[in-house]
């Protein structure tokens, strides 16, 4: 339970960093932004994981910013395929 409240913060931090980041304009609810900031953080730690980045002493910057541009890379697709129709 703690992992998943854990996800959904830094889901949260992640994805309203990648919006602050990201240019344009990004028509997202504070849900989706969640969502996709987590699966950033996802998928960021996982490649973390594969680099043998993910468990490093003190602040795990790496990691971060690994997830800070896959949360990126989510709302820039979720925005795309939210276009076409």
């Amino acid at each position: 339970m703690g992992e998943l409240i854990g996800m959904v913060i830094f889901g949260g931090i992640i994805g309203a960093l990648a919006r602050l980041i990201m240019r344009g304009d990004q028509s997202l609810s504070i849900l989706w932004t969640i969502v996709l900031g987590a699966v950033g953080a996802f998928v960021g730690g996982w490649l973390a994981g594969m680099l043998g980045v993910a468990d490093t002493p003190g602040i795990d910057w790496i990691r971060w910013l690994l997830s800070l541009v896959a949360a990126m890379v989510a709302i820039y697709v979720y925005l795309a395929v939210a276009r076409r129709r």
